[in-house]
């Protein structure tokens, strides 16, 4: 699908969508439950749908109504036999349920697409198989297998390759007989994923015991409530509070929840800093253009905000500069090799280093066409650039938004702007 966005701004108030990572965390929390559970989620994704997937694959039942899912959840019992479990392109849904299936006993395969096969799993798989299980990874297949039966024991993980890694291990352990230990070694990048993953556990009644190095976690059942709501998605609300600061009156969306663990609700403040004028009353943030200024932006633990604001940065005069942003080379993309294609096919000079990029701003960008890379992420920032382009902006693959956000498009209408889109030929 390619879509072209016509010059003029963008201006409005849109309803956030719901939290993509909060809903894999409480959707897999349900299923590992002691009673049905209602889950407000009124939108979904690819990704979250191949975690609904994986868990009916592991014997929850899961029924989607008007506004969410009905869960009910596992019988551990019968997680024994084979079972095909299809990610997609989901990293969440991998890295979470591995370790959940380990912890089941589970003789699951796991179907991958686009380029997770080729994302980092090492430290995950070496600790699932010094605890027990046995798993191969066929990439040429891109098809991964674990059977065996997770022990209690101590575990070590790095802290700077994924936060997944930590979040699917926190959902497992409470799964076994004994009690066991999480460490995690240097740097906790991406903690406030952590924090999220902790907030879901919590609302089912497990609480890990920290430790100053990680946790101990002993045996617990999962204790559904008879209802929970997925809290708006501040990653996804992140386009639209960029657009507000390039122009226009300004953009506001609703049901956000202020108090997150979300970590991505920096974009407030990193917008803040960039000159933006913020307003937040009760669930609703406005952004409105200021005049905008370069700065250095630290985005070890906001990597998923480095395209677009990469793509804010771009129309900024100065130079702006983004650290802390290797892991972007493992996404669904080269996040930063394809940022910086992006708005460079779009006018903008950008560099891409070692662990970031740096970006020359210009007041204004002429327009053009960008290649989304099959990366929702990119797709968004190049959306959010067309805000201080002169010209059209052609995007080419732009149903990549479909991963985590289908009704993208049909937003940024709403907001305002002229879109066009059609199938390739």
């Amino acid at each position: 699908m390619t879509v072209t966005l016509l010059p003029g701004p963008a201006q409005g108030t849109l309803a956030a969508i719901p939290s993509k990572s909060a809903a894999h965390r409480l959707l897999i929390c349900a299923a590992l439950g002691d009673r049905p559970v209602r889950v407000v989620c009124p939108q979904t994704s690819q990704d979250i749908e191949a975690t609904v997937r994986c868990l009916a694959g592991l014997g929850a039942s899961i029924r989607p109504w008007d506004q969410g899912y009905d869960v009910t959840p596992l019988d551990r019992a019968q997680t024994a036999g084979p079972c095909d479990l299809d990610c997609g392109e989901s990293g969440s849904t991998l890295r979470f349920l591995l370790p959940v299936a380990g912890a089941l006993g589970a003789q699951a395969t796991f179907h991958l697409a686009g380029r997770l096969a080729q994302r980092p799993m090492g430290p995950l798989t070496e600790q699932l198989e010094a605890g027990g299980c046995e798993i191969h990874l066929r990439p040429r297949d891109n098809v991964l297998t674990i059977q065996g039966q997770l022990r209690p024991g101590e575990y070590t993980l790095p802290g700077d390759v994924s936060s997944q890694f930590i979040s699917g291990m926190l959902f497992a352990l409470p799964l076994l007989a004994g009690k066991s230990t999480l460490t995690v070694t240097g740097p906790r990048e991406s903690a406030s994923y952590i924090d999220l993953t902790l907030r879901a556990l919590a609302r089912f009644g497990v609480v890990p015991r920290e430790r100053e190095t990680g946790w101990t976690v002993s045996p617990h059942p999962y204790r559904g409530p008879a209802l929970v709501q997925v809290e708006g998605d501040w990653s996804n609300a992140a386009p639209w509070l960029c657009l507000g600061a390039l122009g226009g009156e300004s953009v506001t969306v609703t049901g956000l929840d202020l108090a997150s663990p979300q970590g991505d609700k920096a974009v407030c403040a990193v917008l803040a800093r960039m000159g933006a004028r913020m307003r937040a009353t009760g669930d609703r943030v406005t952004a409105f253009r200021g005049p905008l200024r370069p700065v250095e932006i630290d985005a070890r633990d906001i990597p998923d905000l480095v395209p677009v604001l990469a793509a804010v940065a771009a129309a900024v005069p100065g130079t702006t500069t983004i650290t802390g942003a290797a892991r972007l080379r493992l996404k669904e993309s080269d996040r930063l090799e394809t940022t910086a294609r992006a708005l460079r096919a779009l006018g903008g000079d950008v560099t891409v280093t070692e662990d970031g990029l740096v970006i020359q701003g210009r007041p204004r960008l002429p327009g053009g066409r960008a290649d989304a890379a099959g990366d929702h992420r990119i797709a968004m920032a190049a959306a959010v650039a067309s805000g201080a382009c002169e010209g059209p902006v052609t995007i080419t693959g732009a149903q990549a938004v479909e991963k985590s956000y289908p009704t993208f498009w049909r937003d940024l209408r709403a907001l305002g702007k002229k879109v066009e889109d059609f199938l390739e030929p």
